[in-house]
């Protein structure tokens, strides 16, 4: 294998890592519901890369290798490049979204992040919720998740709670 063809082949995986993060940017938090963008990126490449391995007579052990290191090596710088600088952090991760609060659920955000009010509803079930009034917030985690904030005695959340959350309706 030639330097170019390795190259090559890396250049293909941060086209496929790219072409990944930006369809589930554009398609929203609930695409892959407990996973970021970026670590569903991750999954697909390494499980194509292995089938192709198993699968293709073209593809040696070498490429495959080669493949898997340049995934692993791009996952770590980006991973380091999103803890370290707002700018990569604000372009790849999904912000987590308020879409219930002080007991009103925000229709205009469920809508924006392709949460149905049935979805909303039965999550508030599982957090034991009895009436829309024990609620403080519902926060559509970046992960697809949803964290319920009871409104315990009407305290007020702590700031630090509601870091890096798009509080902008709430």
């Amino acid at each position: 294998m030639t330097l170019q063809e390795a190259l090559l082949l890396i250049l293909s995986v941060l086209g496929i890592f790219t072409i990944v993060i930006i369809i589930t940017r554009v398609f929203g938090l609930r695409t892959f519901a407990k996973m970021s963008s970026f670590d569903f990126a991750s999954t697909i490449a390494v499980g194509s890369v292995l089938a192709a391995i198993i699968l293709n007579k073209d593809y040696s052990l070498l490429k495959g290798g080669i493949v898997l290191l340049a995934i692993i090596g791009f996952q770590t710088l980006f991973s380091y490049l999103v803890r370290k600088h707002d700018f990569f952090k604000n372009l790849f991760t999904n912000k987590p979204q308020i879409i219930m609060w002080d007991g009103k659920i925000l229709h205009k955000k469920l809508k924006s992040c392709n949460v149905g009010e049935d979805d909303l509803i039965a999550k508030l079930r599982e957090a034991n919720v009895h009436d829309f009034n024990e609620v403080k917030a519902v926060i559509l985690e970046s992960t697809g998740d949803v964290s319920v904030i009871h409104n315990d005695k009407n305290k007020s959340i702590q700031s630090q709670m509601l870091i890096d959350v798009d509080t902008e309706q709430a």
